[in-house]
């Protein structure tokens, strides 16, 4: 076992997946991801806010480009949690077997989305 590193201790700890893997890393780093995944999160809450007050509200946008725009936000705001969990999980099992960290798997497609639906909204603005 490297210095600095404890023993296993993952036996009762949810998800098993995660926790039977490696040794147990810095707290610091545990801690840091959480909050990574909390992040995910929250933004997966605004994107599904966002997404409903779009159309809620009954903004001055050209109909179809906001229903399309307020769709995109709500399917982002849905693969927010799937990234959060995954995220979380994969960067978990690497600090635990002091492994590098993975990049996000779903950063690039939320990223895509998140350009279409401010595409849409401008293009809602503009074609009213």
């Amino acid at each position: 076992m490297e210095p600095g590193r404890r023993a296993p201790s993952g036996r009762g700890r949810f998800p098993a997946s995660v926790y039977r893997h490696g040794t147990e890393p810095d707290p610091r780093f545990s801690l840091a991801n959480e909050r990574t995944f909390l992040a995910w999160i929250r933004t997966s809450l605004a994107l599904l806010a966002a997404g409903v007050a779009l159309e809620g509200l009954d903004l001055p946008l050209q109909p179809q480009l906001r229903l399309a725009a307020s769709v995109v936000l709500v399917v982002l705001g849905l693969l927010a949690p799937v990234q959060a969990w995954r995220g979380w999980a994969r960067d978990e099992r690497a600090l635990r077997r002091g492994e590098p960290l993975p990049s996000p798997a779903l950063a690039a497609p939320l990223s895509a989305g998140t350009v279409v639906a401010g595409v849409l909204v401008l293009l809602g603005l503009l074609l009213r």
